[in-house]
């Protein structure tokens, strides 16, 4: 191993599974590069974890050109990476038709633009190296299209399929690629969707997980040779009964 400090880059963590991505690592990192637009909640993240690991709070909207770049430039000055956790992202709810077409941009820039481009900028580097964990977050509603959610579904199917094609690519390198598919977690992601017309509490209870069980089995899968991880026993069943709804539309 390298005398260099091992460093993670984690978008989207100020809050939910990025947050928890950042405390769950800082035992595995030295370095931790944690972008989000919230100034606020990474200072407090950052005082969190301050006797544990070297937090960088990087104040970066992702769905800009400007965001992306002082993303790139952080990677740049306090990289190489060794994790890469492509957590941002968010979700609109309702009929496709319906919605402004540029929420629906928007999700797809991040999602797909965002985490490509993070991927590219990392890669080389981990190759050179010898090694690398790049951890793009889907969604089980990558497995289940579904009413309300066909962009955000669509987005995270192309993650899903991306991270499979490029673990391909990168075989023998040591560079592991995983796509996490949690189903319904206890985090801030739903309040926005709520406002638009989602309603949680028809969601069943045993169906929800908290983030840090999330997190604990993304991170444990690492080394499994596992892409696609789905936690959840529950959701593990609906994904592949989602996987035998699209083989049957065949």
């Amino acid at each position: 191993m390298s005398d260099q400090k091992v460093t993670a880059l984690v978008t989207g963590a100020s809050a939910g599974l990025g947050a928890e991505f950042c405390r769950q690592l800082a035992d595995r990192c030295d370095v931790i590069i944690a972008v989000a637009r919230r100034a606020e909640r990474l200072q407090a993240l950052r005082s969190e974890l301050a006797d544990r690991v070297e937090l960088h709070p990087i104040e970066a909207d992702l769905n800009s050109v400007e965001g992306v770049a002082r993303t790139m430039e952080a990677m740049r000055q306090l990289g190489p990476v060794d994790y890469l956790v492509n957590n941002a992202g968010f979700s609109t709810y309702g009929y496709f038709a319906d919605l402004d077409i540029d929420g629906s941009r928007d999700m797809v820039s991040l999602h797909i633009d965002a985490s490509m481009t993070l991927c590219r900028a990392a890669v080389p580097f981990m190759r050179e190296r010898g090694r690398g964990y790049i951890i793009n977050l889907s969604s089980i509603g990558a497995f289940l299209p579904g009413k309300g959610l066909a962009v955000y579904g669509a987005s995270k199917a192309f993650l899903n399929f991306f991270s499979l094609a490029l673990q391909a690519e990168l075989e023998g390198t040591g560079i592991e690629v995983q796509a996490l598919c949690p189903g319904y977690t206890h985090t801030e992601f739903h309040q926005e969707i709520e406002q638009q017309g989602f309603d949680k509490s028809l969601i069943p209870a045993g169906m929800w997980m908290q983030a840090d069980a999330v997190v604990a089995a993304s991170l444990a899968a690492l080394g499994s040779g596992k892409v696609l991880v789905v936690p959840g026993e529950q959701n593990l069943k609906l994904a592949r009964a989602g996987c035998q709804q699209l083989l049957d539309a065949l």
